[in-house]
């Protein structure tokens, strides 16, 4: 599924060349940094860049490379794997809704305030809606939301919640906590939705499972990502 990117980014008016803002956020999302992590690891390099314009760029650049980034993938495997997290934001309890594929892609984040069926069918809208695709299975834990849900859009019958079979789901929020943990929390709603979206698009487009193929096989993919990276965030 592609998409046609004739129509550059524009940085005009930035005092920054753009290939520093691609590799400030670049640098943010791929790893587990902080804002002043980055700071440091350009002014190593010999450029000066303040930790508050980094958290700039993110927030103007990163959800339009996030969206170039979704566009541009293929279609997902159609198992999806769904689960759900506790964390504070704000000092106000929340749930961090997570849906990943067979293959270990993210399909969608959604931080929302309950952890009940109406809160299952927006998540669940929302990746009919916007995968391309439809399920053959899905796999949750044995949260009664899932199952109300499921039913209420009359496709019980892709439900599984065989035990231990949803740690895909599980496991895949370990990046996130460790983020999470380095951040000091996240401070707003809000925010963390944006970061959320686009934390998971660049995790998707560098995620190579290398521990299931050749040492050659990552390179190339790697390689691979690289490129793309530098075509969705082409300057104008």
């Amino acid at each position: 599924m592609l998409c046609d990117f004739h129509e550059k980014i524009s940085y005009h008016r930035h005092r920054f060349h753009p290939d520093i803002i691609r590799q400030a956020i670049w640098l943010y999302f791929r790893f587990t940094m902080s804002y002043r992590d980055v700071e440091e690891l350009l002014a190593g390099r010999g450029i000066e860049v303040s930790y508050e314009t980094d958290y700039r760029w993110v927030l103007k650049f990163g959800p339009e490379y996030a969206r170039r980034i979704r566009k541009r993938r293929p279609l997902p495997h159609t198992e999806w794997f769904l689960d759900e997290v506790f964390v504070k934001i704000g000092g106000k309890p929340m749930y961090l809704w997570r849906a990943v594929d067979g293959e270990g892609e993210v399909l969608d984040v959604l931080v929302q305030k309950r952890r009940n069926k109406r809160a299952t069918l927006k998540l669940l809208r929302k990746l009919l809606q916007n995968q391309g695709i439809p399920p053959t299975k899905i796999v949750t834990d044995k949260l009664r939301s899932y199952g109300a849900a499921l039913r209420e859009l009359d496709i019980e019958n892709l439900h599984d919640t065989t035990n231990r079979l949803n740690n895909r789901a599980e496991s895949s929020h370990v990046p996130i906590r460790r983020q999470e943990r380095n951040m000091q929390r996240f401070k707003s709603h809000k925010f963390a939705q944006v970061f959320l979206s686009i934390y998971g698009s660049i995790y998707n487009l560098f995620n190579t499972q290398r521990h299931l193929i050749s040492r050659q096989t990552p390179r190339t993919l790697r390689s691979t990502a690289m490129i793309e990276r530098n075509l969705v965030t082409n300057a104008a």
